[in-house]
């Protein structure tokens, strides 16, 4: 992803963005991440890459996914992975636990935080850690 894609907002405006806008957000960058990845990496064929996608966007699936970055978020990531996980939702997938959810959406608000801070680039290294195994 080139830094094009970011948008280009200030500290005050990102910081006006709810934790469910961020995560709105996030949830379409680490999906279209996944979507590319698995694209480029012959990981799926046409007929499974729907199946395939699922299987990282999925509430637990990245939930899981965001155990494997706990220990590599800076300070200012965590704060925004505590805002996210601490908002309130109205409505959990039949698929995930209440637990799993809020930790998805923590992880999404982070992706979409760094998306509007402009950090392609740091998006790209949680990405990896995630898809590395």
């Amino acid at each position: 992803m080139a830094d094009y894609l970011a948008l280009r907002l200030s500290e005050d405006e990102i910081r006006n963005i709810s934790a469910l806008g961020l995560a709105h957000i996030g949830d379409a960058v680490y999906e279209l991440m996944v979507r590319s990845w698995l694209v480029m990496s012959g990981r799926a064929t046409a007929k499974g890459l729907h199946k395939a996608a699922v299987g990282y966007v999925s509430a637990p699936a990245q939930a899981r996914a965001a155990s494997k970055l706990m220990a590599q978020l800076t300070d200012e990531e965590q704060a925004v992975f505590r805002r996210g996980r601490n908002t309130r939702v109205n409505s959990v997938p039949r698929n995930a636990s209440l637990e799993e959810y809020h930790t998805s959406t923590a992880f999404e608000a982070l992706f979409g935080y760094l998306y509007v801070k402009g950090e392609i680039g740091r998006i790209n290294e949680l990405f990896d850690m995630i898809v590395i195994e």
